[in-house]
């Protein structure tokens, strides 16, 4: 079974598309980057985009070149990955997510809708994500050169999990199976294991056991 391309999508010249990926309406896969004089991104070369077998780019997302997406992956209606982000088999990246470039996600992670994963990222495998959390990558905001060799996006451990509208700032860790509350404003690494809540997140219990990666 060959991919499926919709009349109305765009796939660039050179895209590696695996058997029954589907390209929804109007998505575009293998686009360039577009860089402002003053982006952290880098420059080199790109190749082109890799989507793995059996994965649905869907209707409106966007797959830039040098991104790489596993098999059975769902990347959901306007989702956006850009370039040199690795994404593992079985993501599913929910409506309007962002995915910054030099990202890496871990397999069987879900990010659920309208998500902002900054780049130079790193989630590990079965992270969750819900929906509107936003992560940081510069405490300088864009402001003097220092901040290029400072900037990092937050590391979210195996199985940590994110509530809804959540903000992790630059280079924090999130460690395994931890639990960050909806609302809460992350500005200090999290112990693995650790339930925490509240602006800035303060560490309310642990995780319960019966909710721990390894119970499942």
């Amino acid at each position: 079974m060959s991919a499926e391309i919709h009349p109305t999508a765009i796939v660039y010249p050179g895209t590696v598309l695996g058997e029954g990926v589907k390209v929804l309406e109007h998505a575009v896969v293998g686009k360039q980057p577009s860089l402002s004089a003053r982006s952290t991104a880098k420059r080199d070369d790109l190749p082109p985009a890799e989507i793995g077998d059996g994965t649905i780019v869907s209707t409106g997302a966007i797959v830039f070149a040098g991104a790489k997406i596993g098999a059975r992956v769902i990347l959901g209606d306007q989702s956006c990955v850009r370039e040199r982000v690795i994404v593992g088999d079985d993501v599913v990246i929910g409506r309007g997510s962002l995915v910054e470039n030099d990202t890496t996600i871990g397999a069987m992670t879900k990010i659920q809708a309208d998500a902002y994963i900054t780049a130079y990222s790193t989630l590990e495998e079965h992270v969750f994500l819900a929906p509107r959390v936003v992560t940081t990558n510069d405490n300088f905001m864009s402001r003097t050169e220092r901040r290029h060799e400072l900037i990092k996006g937050p590391t979210i451990r195996r199985g940590a999990r994110i509530g809804g509208g959540a903000i992790l700032l630059p280079g924090v860790e999130i460690g395994e199976d931890a639990f960050v509350g909806a609302g809460a404003v992350v500005t200090k690494d999290i112990e693995p294991r650790m339930l925490v809540v509240g602006n800035p997140a303060r560490v309310l219990r642990p995780v319960a056991e019966d909710e721990l990666l390894e119970n499942q």
